[in-house]
């Protein structure tokens, strides 16, 4: 059974000014990857290390976040041409105005208050080293965290990060655990010519009422139901034979019996 994926955006308070300085950068290795992978069509392994070698010089920026964004431009370039062959885009090449920056496992994790169930502050890798940012938990993000705890659903290990009009958000994403429930109604559907006649009937009232009858009849007896087909049938027989001989004096040389009319004629003669 698949799991069903949903994100929850929640307010940073305070964002440290680390992350401004991590926006650009990042968004300018999405920006050329996505280039390379519209022109080219993939991403060489070869190509990823160079990419990867050289980005590790010319920015600041933690090794997982180069990736992460490099993996994000490969993404972007490959939705690109998906979007150019539909006819949706007619651009020579992908242009990033903004970007979301991911934070993949071990380079993030959250704390909690301590009269808070939920997390309160998260630790993020930047180029300065870990640090912490106050978020502002909401009800909805509360709710989800709740079903992690009771083990309904699982936080997944990537965060994003993403500014929108002038304020940072986190974006954590949540894979919820579909129930497994006994189903309690069956709906009946009986289709005629004219209408159709449906009903829903309760599985639960419905077998207490087939036990609670039951319970009356413990030596049930035994009945026998005539239905007079036997008579049907032969009154249906009958009335195709009867027909069958109108029809082969009105077409004597119908069907199977051609030759032995023509033989009949002949022996006339």
């Amino acid at each position: 059974m698949e799991c069903v994926r949903r994100a929850v955006a929640v307010e940073v308070e305070s964002p440290p000014p680390e992350l401004y300085a991590v926006e650009e950068p990042y968004r300018r290795i999405v920006e050329e990857v996505a280039a390379y992978v519209a022109e080219r069509g993939t991403l060489e392994r070869e190509k990823y290390n160079e990419l990867y070698r050289r980005f590790r010089k010319q920015y600041p920026l933690p090794a997982q976040l180069i990736q992460q964004a490099i993996n994000q431009g490969v993404e972007t370039g490959r939705s690109f041409l998906q979007r150019k062959k539909d006819g949706r885009v007619h651009k020579p090449r992908p242009e990033v105005g903004r970007v979301s920056i991911r934070f993949a496992k071990d380079s993030w994790s959250y704390k909690k208050a301590i009269s808070s169930t939920a997390p309160v502050r998260l630790a993020l890798s930047l180029p300065s080293g870990r640090r912490e940012v106050w978020i502002k938990p909401h009800r909805r993000f509360s709710l989800y965290w709740w079903k992690v705890l009771r083990r309904e659903a699982e936080l997944a290990s990537t965060l994003v990060l993403k500014r929108r009009r002038g304020r940072w958000y986190a974006v954590f994403i949540f894979d919820l655990v579909p129930k497994k429930e006994t189903p309690a109604e069956v709906v009946a559907f009986d289709v005629n010519e004219n209408s159709v006649a449906v009903a829903g009937v309760s599985l639960l009232s419905t077998v207490d009422r087939v036990a609670s009858w039951n319970r009356q009849y413990i030596n049930p007896a035994v009945y026998s139901i005539e239905t007079d087909f036997g008579r049907l049938a032969k009154r249906y027989e009958a009335v195709r034979d009867k027909k069958l001989e109108e029809l082969k004096q009105r077409y004597p040389f119908a069907g199977g019996d051609e030759e032995e009319a023509e033989r009949d004629g002949h022996e006339g003669v």
